[in-house]
């Protein structure tokens, strides 16, 4: 759990209690590059950057209690340059693991493929809110956006989602328009 104190000692230079709160964040912040950039070592490069870039700016971070939001906007701002920099490329899942409760496998695989096929953006929304667990709220404040275009974007993805699901070969089995 990161604590304001662990916040506070990496900001004053603490470089084992940045470490610490890195491994807290460690595994959604993967979770999360590795959905919106869909490569290993695009993955790899955009986790390095946000680290770095996490540990050259922790001082500026204003509020502690903020750290989760402020570093996935470093991470999202990371997998964009990535994005805008990558030539127009098809590329496969090759097994992101998702944490989503899927009552068979290949309803996971339905899933991601579809979330694979929705725009960036509404990805990106999708991701934040259902699997890193992020408040709409956090959402805005993560992509500098206002919560009520955090709402609709959410929206919209989850119907192209819908609609993507819907499209799928097997069709539906448990997916319904939320």
């Amino acid at each position: 759990m990161i604590t304001d104190h662990e916040v506070q000692a990496a900001k004053n230079g603490d470089k084992e209690a940045f470490i610490r709160l890195i491994r807290l964040v460690e595994q959604p912040l993967f979770q999360t590059a590795k959905a919106i950039v869909r490569n290993d070592e695009d993955t790899a490069d955009t986790l390095q950057e946000t680290i770095l870039k996490a540990y050259k700016s922790i001082h500026q971070l204003r509020e502690s209690t903020y750290f989760k939001t402020w570093i996935f906007r470093i991470l999202i701002n990371e997998c964009n340059t990535i994005l805008s920099k990558r030539s127009r490329v098809i590329l496969t899942d090759d097994g992101v693991s998702f944490t989503e409760p899927v009552s068979d496998e290949y309803e996971g695989v339905y899933l991601r493929e579809a979330l694979n096929r929705i725009n960036s953006k509404q990805r990106i929304v999708i991701i934040l809110h259902y699997f890193q667990d992020m408040t709409l709220k956090q959402i805005a404040e993560t992509l500098s956006l206002s919560e009520s275009a955090v709402k609709k974007w959410l929206k919209q993805a989850k119907l192209e989602l819908f609609k993507q699901l819907k499209s799928s070969e097997r069709g539906l089995n448990n997916y319904e328009p939320i």
